[in-house]
């Protein structure tokens, strides 16, 4: 078992919730945010730690093949941040294997492990995940026997 770099903290998560439903976020926003999710989850806060604090969350995304990524705009130079899907090619790997369904069960699956306190998902929380697919419906069976085949497979652990 590999040790994590920096723990997560809820300000962290809490970053990572935000830009994950704005999408690109402009870099003074996200210094703004910084501070935010610092401050509301007493959280040592630096103003000019802002790219730490990100790869420390870069760092526990790195499995689900997601990046928090900087860019600069060419139209007035300034930095954006963005929550970037990376390795198409760990994911492409994946899809020759499982269905569209299984695949977004799985990117569900990992949200919630991102997400939660403590890196865990309940298997109730997940059968719950069921209700909420794009692709179709699973029924809760199919969603068990679907986490089984990830677990055999070593992309989750239960």
């Amino acid at each position: 078992n590999t040790m994590m770099a920096a723990q997560m903290t809820d300000a962290h998560r809490r970053f990572l919730q935000v830009l994950m439903s704005n999408g690109i976020t402009e870099g003074s926003e996200a210094r703004k945010l910084h501070q935010h999710c610092c401050e509301t989850d007493k959280v040592y806060y630096a103003h000019d730690k802002l790219d730490d604090f990100i790869s420390t969350i870069n760092s526990h995304l790195q499995p689900l093949f997601m990046q928090i990524r900087k860019g600069i705009s060419e139209d007035d130079g300034r930095a954006h941040y963005a929550l970037v899907n990376l390795a198409e090619t760990e994911v492409t790997k994946m899809a020759s294997y499982y269905t569209e369904m299984e695949l977004e069960l799985f990117r569900k699956t990992m949200e919630l492990i991102i997400l939660s306190e403590n890196g865990f998902a309940s298997s109730t929380d997940i059968l719950n995940l069921a209700d909420q697919l794009k692709t179709k419906k699973m029924k809760k069976k199919e969603v068990e026997q679907v986490l089984k085949v990830f677990v055999e497979d070593k992309w989750l652990s239960e």
